[in-house]
């Protein structure tokens, strides 16, 4: 037996808190009907204790690669096989993890997305584990993802106690026990056709996940419903990148998911205290939101304003660095924003999550003239963020770029990504793990929102939605430029 360990290099873990999402009234009935099945389950796995988990490691026994996982209490473990990239998805009940997920190698399917600094070791393909990751998946749910050299069947996902004996009904539920995960070669058909049949749980899974969130949405209040000084709030949509068992990039002690959560907190109470905007937060806590359902927030708050915080890394050099804000374009501006988008791009798949191809916008005249001026706005709140950002802050020496970022895509939402920095760079590293840095970067970014909203007056960007909704077209001349700068918004305004 070959055995590889992944020490644990820090005990604790951000818990999870439930999202609620509006009421589809089309699947009301739906929701009825399983209301005393799924929502009574949901929310007692939302209200257990979650187990914890001490430790990791890697096993080879004859032909099985196996992942081996120590646990305080037994689960029950569902597990499903994804193509492209080759993967295993382990789902579980909430499990505190007290360690990272190591570092994958650059080799690994996963290492596009999942990018690492070089302060820390790469753990290099396992048998058929190329790499893996863990975390918070959803409320009351944690997911195991395994990427694979090759196509792989799974052999057994179930509990062993220490002695090597299977857990057995009244069984100590307290004493340690391992989570084994053992998997063996196939063929491709044979790996494809399990492909097809996950694939086909993965879709009823996700339809009672849709049920179980109508009924939690019942008697909450739609937010384009608002009424009083409230209604007349710009809306803000404050979106920290990965979570859950994304955690993006990582060098050294910092983990992407963890920094920028920290940064959009920061920047949610510093724009709350003014009183003057509505702000919404794609995720408070550490879990997994895919890049639609980011999008669908945006929309759904009828958003003035979405800003997604990131952190970038490269392994090549480190010599590259200070911040960059992105907008989307169809075209990128650059080959880096074409790789960052890339990468950015692949979320979902860090996530666990099928790969579904993306569906064409349906475009018409009126479509057209309000992501135009979407996409306008979105360059003038870039630049004016810029102007801010490099009063206190060190840029890129191209700090505005463009791409096809997926969760920049809501064509009436004025939409940014920012990269705080490079955590591969030791001056933006030292700057990103600075408290003090981050209260200096909030405090401008606040004040080019404020700038923001002070030079566009009353949103026209959902004045412009709304009509589109209604199948009428914006009156003339109220698309500003696409490439003016700020004074030209102004000009635009009067």
């Amino acid at each position: 037996m070959h055995t590889a360990y992944a020490v644990p290099d820090r005990t604790g873990r951000d818990g999870w808190r439930p999202r609620h999402r509006n009421l589809i009234g089309a699947f009301l009935s739906i929701c009825m009907m399983f209301a005393g099945l799924l929502a009574g389950g949901g929310r007692a796995n939302a209200l257990q204790a979650p187990v914890k988990s001490f430790a990791v490691h890697q096993e080879i026994v004859g032909k099985e690669s196996r992942l081996v996982f120590d646990l305080s209490a037994p689960v029950e473990a569902k597990a499903m096989v994804l193509a492209t990239p080759d993967r295993i998805v382990i789902d579980l009940p909430a499990v505190d993890f007290l360690f990272d997920s190591p570092q994958a190698s650059p080799s690994s399917p996963s290492a596009a997305h999942r990018q690492h600094g070089p302060a820390g070791g790469k753990v290099k393909p396992h048998g058929l584990i190329a790499a893996y990751r863990f975390g918070s998946f959803a409320p009351g749910r944690s997911r195991i993802v395994i990427d694979l050299t090759g196509p792989a069947k799974l052999v057994r996902a179930d509990i062993d106690t220490r002695d090597g004996k299977k857990v057995v009904e009244g069984a100590d539920k307290e004493a340690p026990v391992r989570l084994v995960i053992a998997l063996a070669p196939t063929d491709r058909a044979s790996f494809r056709a399990s492909t097809q049949l996950a694939r086909q749980l993965q879709e009823q899974a996700e339809l009672h996940e849709l049920a179980t969130q109508q009924i939690s949405a019942v008697g909450l209040t739609d937010p384009s419903r608002k009424s009083g000084h409230e209604a007349d709030l710009p809306v803000i949509v404050i979106d920290p990148g990965h979570g859950g068992v994304d955690s993006g990039a990582i060098a050294g002690d910092l983990v992407e998911k963890t920094l920028v959560r920290d940064f959009a907190k920061r920047l949610e109470e510093r724009l709350s205290a003014a009183h003057r905007y509505r702000l919404v937060m794609t995720r408070e806590e550490d879990v997994f939101v895919p890049l639609g359902e980011r999008v669908r927030i945006a929309r759904q708050n009828q958003a003035d304003l979405f800003i997604s915080i990131h952190a970038d890394i490269l392994t090549e050099t480190m010599e590259v660095g200070g911040a960059t804000i992105y907008t989307v374009s169809d075209k990128a501006s650059d080959a880096e924003a074409a790789r960052l988008a890339d990468k950015e791009n692949q979320a979902d798949i860090a996530g666990g999550l099928e790969t579904k191809e993306e569906q064409p916008e349906v475009s018409d005249i009126l479509f057209d003239l309000t992501r135009r001026e979407t996409r306008a706005y979105s360059h003038v709140f870039a630049r004016t963020l810029l102007d801010y950002w490099k009063k206190v802050g060190r840029l890129n020496k191209n700090p505005q770029r463009s791409a096809g970022f997926r969760v920049l895509k809501a064509p009436d939402v004025p939409s940014v990504l920012v990269e705080l920095g490079y955590l591969s760079n030791e001056n933006d590293h030292a700057a990103l793990g600075s408290s003090e840095w981050r209260d200096k970067i909030v405090t401008k970014v606040a004040e080019a929102v404020d700038q923001f909203f002070a030079m566009r007056g009353p949103s026209q960007t959902h004045a412009s939605a709304q009509l589109v909704r209604r199948g009428e077209a914006p009156e003339a001349g109220s698309v500003p430029p696409p490439l003016g700068d700020t004074k030209d918004l102004a000009q635009h305004r009067h």
